[in-house]
């Protein structure tokens, strides 16, 4: 019988996480099933994953019973979410313990409206830590240039961290230099930074998705750097993981870190997101394959997980073709392309996706408290979304 390639990712260094959450599946026995014959070994959610969940499903009843206590649709949100979060954190708990901390994590992400508000996150992220209160969970602050300021302080008061929308190399040196300084700053304080935990999670099919019309424009034209744009096709997003994972090698071996090492401090992973290929003439494992390398998740969505353990093919390939990785990066300025600002489009474009998102939700949400208060409309969800 073939081995399940997820179980052969496991012991190539690499920890498969879900980016995927619902209720049905914290209840049916799904979850604790991939994590028994698949290694899963955590989970990720983000606004879009909860409006498909809540909104898009009957699995929640209690909407109703909330509504007629007179919770508002920001307390059933958040009732919702946390309890969510919580359920999957206990299934977890068993690989957070087995791992001694190193995985068994599910993330929860603060508003989307914040993403611009550092004061904003660091006091719904404590807010949420709180609330959770389990060791096992990590808050999600996107990597906006606001989100490094409440990045550091959170890490300096021990939250975990996961670091989301990040899709520039530029920017996630600045998500290093943060996850670091909140370390230096908490041991300069005395406290340990041993069980502080922390991943980068780099967003990755959205980079061709962006830039893979730009490049088939330049194939059509009559351009001496057509080559060069062939070259490239395809394959900005994986090279961008790869040079990000030197960069990550580089630092994480750094006299710095081992300062920080010396007293238990971890690395701060880097986790492979938004691997779901969107191109159809794709692979539908592309966004793994080319990204196996120890010390490093995948967040896959359930359908890439199902592909990969009936398809994949197991290799460590992440530190293969770094030269030619780094030469794209040479090309795309020859070509006209600005990666940084694309980058940082992606960022705002990501940010404003999950406002959609959430926004939905929250409106989905009224129109059930509605429909269970016989028609009577929250007139606070105005002040509350």
């Amino acid at each position: 019988m073939k081995k399940n390639p997820l179980l052969q990712l496991q012991a190539l260094g690499q920890s498969v996480w879900m980016d995927f959450i619902r209720r049905e599946t914290l209840l049916s026995g799904e979850l604790s099933r991939l994590i028994e014959e698949d290694g899963l070994r955590g989970m990720t959610s983000n606004p879009t994953i909860f409006e498909k969940a809540i909104a898009g499903s009957d699995d929640y009843d209690d909407i109703r019973a909330m509504a007629l206590k007179g919770k508002s649709v920001a307390e059933m949100y958040q009732a919702l979410v946390v309890e969510d979060i919580q359920r999957a954190a206990d299934l977890f708990r068993p690989v957070y313990e087995r791992t001694e901390g190193r995985d068994g994590f599910v993330s929860l992400e603060v508003s989307p409206k914040l993403a611009h508000d550092t004061n904003g996150s660091i006091e719904e992220a404590r807010l949420l830590w709180a609330t959770v209160n389990r060791p096992n969970v990590m808050i999600k602050i996107p990597a906006t240039s606001e989100g490094l300021a409440a990045i550091q302080q959170l890490i300096s008061e021990g939250l975990n961290i996961n670091i989301t929308l990040l899709f520039g190399l530029p920017r996630y040196q600045q998500v290093i230099e943060a996850y670091l300084s909140g370390l230096e700053i908490r041991a300069g304080q005395g406290k340990p930074v041993q069980g502080v935990a922390s991943v980068a999670s780099f967003f990755l099919s959205r980079i061709d998705v962006l830039l893979d019309p730009m490049l088939e424009h330049e194939l059509r034209a009559d351009d001496p750097d057509v080559e060069k744009a062939g070259a490239l096709l395809g394959r900005v997003a994986i090279a961008s993981a790869k040079v990000a994972y030197q960069i990550y090698k580089e630092i994480f071996t750094s006299d710095r870190f081992r300062k920080l090492a010396t007293q238990g401090a971890r690395t701060q992973r880097l986790l492979w997101a938004s691997t779901s290929t969107k191109n159809p003439a794709y692979s539908d494992v592309k966004y793994v394959e080319a990204l196996i390398g120890p010390e490093t998740i995948n967040t896959m969505p359930i359908e890439t997980i199902n592909a990969y353990r009936d398809h994949g093919e197991p290799e460590r390939r992440l530190t293969q073709g770094v030269a030619e990785a780094r030469k794209m990066f040479q090309y795309l300025p020859d070509l006209g392309f600005d990666i940084d600002a694309r980058t940082q489009q992606l960022e705002d474009e990501g940010v404003q996706k999950f406002i959609q998102a959430f926004d939905l939700l929250m409106r989905a949400l009224n129109e059930k408290r509605t429909a269970a208060l016989g028609g009577s409309v929250d007139r606070r969800m105005a002040m509350t979304t």
